[in-house]
């Protein structure tokens, strides 16, 4: 909503963190919160792996996690990592040599986990690999697989056992002098997620990278995400987030920035404010949203549109948005620009004309950030 005032009670505090670089990608401090996605495909598929790479990027992902199960796709990471638009995650499980010949691929950072990587001194072998090449690292903690000391002592995963875990391992990367690290701590559970994650914003100033993992497909595991990952960053809490569903890459990407731009904390492209329509509506309002998302899905300027069946409330959530549109009679309806009422258009030729007025305003927006930096 570019033309309106900050309000208060809007504002979310972020909890401070340090900032360490994953790339050229901040994560933490006052750096914008980033989302990140992660390939499905078969890693030595180069080909494949980097299609879903720039999809995701294209859908605005900041940064991209690649698994590295095996020795061929370490060999195919040197290629991977050259030509993405975007910084790499190796993903590794269980072999620390991955990790050595990620870093020396050109990952950008290693997500090692807890609880499969070995003992301390293959992690001290992955920390040198990746101090040499100018590589981050992400402690991945997951209640699926914890250490088995934690899981004798607490007797079945709990949030406490993953802070544990979490802060048994930075413990060994700051004993090893290496700071430029993350963390996360994911369970499928959404409860069992957010008290782990709100002990552990407590107990460190690393960054924090958000996940409920497992999530589901991607309607529930939208849901799940939303609720877990949501209240997590209306308390201020998190850096970067992933959202785990069982389906593309870029709907993951895509429920990222809808939660970000839910709680105003991150904005791209055209946000739709659009009624579910009654008997009312002076047009079919799910068809036109449906036709615009994708129409409009082009667009990367942060701005919002109201499209709204009838003028019971068209006209009061047009005043809060760039461009909007509120059914009316005789097969017609009015447009708003900037909040106020602009003119009379029929419903025949309404989708073209929005198209036109939103692509216009998004230039507008652009040019003046442009004048203003």
């Amino acid at each position: 909503m570019s033309h309106n005032p900050i309000r208060p009670w809007r504002n979310i505090e972020r909890r401070k963190s340090r900032q360490i670089m994953v790339g050229n990608v901040p994560v933490g401090g006052d750096a914008p919160i980033t989302v990140q996605t992660m390939t499905n495909t078969l890693t030595h598929d180069v080909k494949g792996t980097l299609g879903q790479i720039i999809a995701a990027a294209e859908a605005g992902a900041d940064i991209v996690r690649v698994s590295v199960p095996d020795v061929e796709s370490s060999a195919a990471m040197k290629e991977i990592c050259r030509e993405s638009p975007v910084p790499i995650v190796a993903d590794i499980h269980f072999h620390y040599k991955r990790g050595i010949e990620a870093a020396e691929a050109g990952a950008a950072c290693l997500r090692i986990n807890p609880g499969n990587i070995g003992d301390e001194s293959r992690v001290k072998e992955v920390i040198k690999a990746a101090r040499d090449n100018n590589c981050s690292i992400r402690i991945g903690v997951n209640a699926g697989s914890l250490e088995k000391h934690l899981l004798e002592k607490y007797g079945e995963p709990t949030p406490d056992a993953m802070v544990e875990s979490g802060l048994e391992h930075i413990k060994i990367l700051q004993d090893n002098d290496f700071h430029e690290f993350k963390i996360s701590c994911k369970a499928s559970d959404v409860f069992m997620a957010t008290a782990a994650y709100q002990m552990l914003a407590d107990a460190t100033d690393a960054p924090i990278h958000l996940g409920i993992t497992e999530a589901g497909g991607l309607m529930a595991g939208t849901i799940k995400s939303a609720i877990g990952l949501g209240n997590l960053l209306w308390a201020g809490i998190g850096d970067t987030i992933r959202v785990s569903l069982s389906a593309d890459p870029v709907e993951e990407v895509k429920v990222g920035y809808e939660i970000l731009k839910s709680l105003g904390l991150r904005h791209r492209g055209v946000n739709i404010i659009s009624c579910p329509s009654c008997a009312r509506q002076g047009f079919d309002v799910i068809k036109t949203v449906e036709i615009l998302e994708d129409r409009l899905a082009h667009i990367k300027t942060p701005m919002s549109l109201s499209i709204i069946g009838c003028v019971v409330n068209g006209p009061g959530e047009a005043l809060l948005t760039d461009v909007g549109f509120t059914g009316g009679g005789n097969g017609a309806g009015m447009v708003y620009l900037a909040g106020k009422q602009s003119h009379k258009m029929s419903n025949d030729q309404m989708i073209d004309h929005i198209v036109e007025e939103v692509e216009k305003k998004a230039a507008q927006i652009d040019a003046q950030s442009e004048a203003a930096e």
